[in-house]
């Protein structure tokens, strides 16, 4: 890749609990700096996804950049971490492994919820933040231009965005497994965000007749309760909500607890002991899990969602391998293409260096020719032309083959420039 390599590190749900994911996990306002954090610890190019289930740091490095400047660009001190420390929980992939990673996330094929649709516009807002902040160029722009035309085809070819769920539907799920039924519930939903808003359809779609919203910003807070004939609760009186409501899904973008074990504790009791489960699936976490010691409270966290997407991923198999086999297709096209866009400058060098000499050779002996007319001039042009392109044809499909064979990196095409003494383009 024109002397750089693509690599990618992360962690992700697979790989680390929400406990250590959300301390790592970044504001859209953080991103900006840890890009150029990056950037100036030796990444050509680079781009940062934090999403609920995986902070990940994508980069084009030139050959002698050690990849753990992405940990490092991760870690930036967060949360007491240090890049030992995060090593155990994270994972690292270079050039054609990366790119299978990218197709794949954009694709939700590495997503809880195989399927689930917002991935694919987070990795897109992803690549906005840092195209603005500059840290996109040829690298990263090939690799998820092609991402996102991968995303499209799969969602297009097979069924995988069909009856898609969503971590809002795993959540509501949870709650209607612990329930039986939702029918007369009373549910309190924390944050007024796509995924709180996600919650609310498929809450009403289970039959819950009575929803709770309370947000920070009261004006989002009331958006969200017309669209859902809800009802707003006051922040400050979250604690006296709890008392009256069977089911909390938390999900707001809070960086500390919004429910804390006192408070539940002071629900439970004014509950007469009446139990009450909490679901949060905010990252950074919105409930205290302290409040798992709390009798009569259930407090399940986005990581206990699992189940719910084992099952999704297990009636969706066969989707689930169209998908892959088109993300490996699209993987080796891609690959092919980078790799013969890097003999592409040796290749020019080499159809400019043969003109060169026909040009210069012509002139030579043109005038030893005598008086030519324009058909004798259009036949020797045309002789000369053959032999050149006659004498690069040989190297140029070799160049071309072995590029997309993967073959040893650059040898064919540094040996082509130093036989026929090509400058470097």
């Amino acid at each position: 890749m024109a002397g750089l390599k693509l690599v990618l590190a992360g962690i992700n749900h697979r790989t680390a609990p929400v406990q250590v994911r959300e301390k790592l996990a970044f504001r859209d306002e953080e991103v900006p700096a840890a890009l150029l954090r990056v950037q100036a610890s030796g990444a050509e190019e680079t781009l940062i996804l934090s999403t609920c289930n995986r902070i990940e740091i994508a980069a084009a490095l030139e050959e002698t950049v050690s990849p753990d400047i992405l940990l490092e660009g991760i870690v930036d001190s967060r949360g007491g971490l240090t890049v030992e420390s995060l090593k155990p929980y994270s994972y690292l992939y270079e050039e054609r492994e990366a790119m299978r990673h990218l197709f794949r996330v954009a694709s939700s094929l590495d997503s809880m919820i195989v399927g689930e649709p917002q991935i694919l516009g987070q990795l897109k807002h992803a690549y906005a933040l840092a195209r603005d902040q500059g840290t996109i160029g040829s690298v990263l722009d090939s690799v998820l231009t092609r991402a996102f035309n991968v995303a499209k085809r799969i969602r297009s070819e097979t069924e995988i965005g069909h009856s898609a769920v969503s971590v809002s539907y795993a959540a509501v799920e949870l709650a209607r497994e612990i329930f039986g039924s939702l029918n007369k519930k009373r549910v309190l939903i924390i944050g007024a965000g796509e995924m709180s808003e996600g919650a609310a359809r498929h809450l009403l779609g289970a039959g819950a007749t009575e929803i709770l919203i309370a947000n920070r910003t009261l004006e989002h807070a009331q958006e969200m309760a017309r669209m859902f004939r809800g009802e707003v609760v006051p922040y400050e009186m979250l604690g006296h909500t709890i008392a009256e409501v069977d089911i909390v899904i938390a999900s707001s973008a809070a960086t500390s607890y919004v429910l804390t074990k006192d408070v539940v504790r002071r629900a439970i009791d004014a509950r007469k002991h009446q139990p009450v489960f909490l679901i949060d699936i905010g990252v950074p976490r919105n409930i205290d899990p302290e409040v798992n010691g709390v009798e009569h409270a259930f407090l399940y966290d986005i990581d206990d969602l699992q189940q719910v997407a084992d099952r999704n991923l297990k009636a969706r198999y066969e989707v689930a391998r169209q998908a892959e086999n088109i993300v490996a297709d699209e993987v080796e096209r891609l690959a092919v293409r980078l790799r013969e866009r890097d003999v592409a400058p040796t290749i020019a060098s080499l159809q400019e260096q043969l003109e060169a000499i026909r040009r210069e050779v012509l002139e030579r002996y043109r005038g030893r020719m005598g008086e030519l007319n324009l058909e004798q001039e259009r036949a020797l042009e045309a002789l000369t032309r053959g032999i050149v392109n006659k004498i690069a044809h040989g190297p140029i499909s070799e160049l071309r083959r072995q590029a997309g064979e993967a073959a040893p990196e650059n040898e064919l095409a540094n040996t082509v420039r130093r036989i026929f003494r090509l400058r470097e383009r």
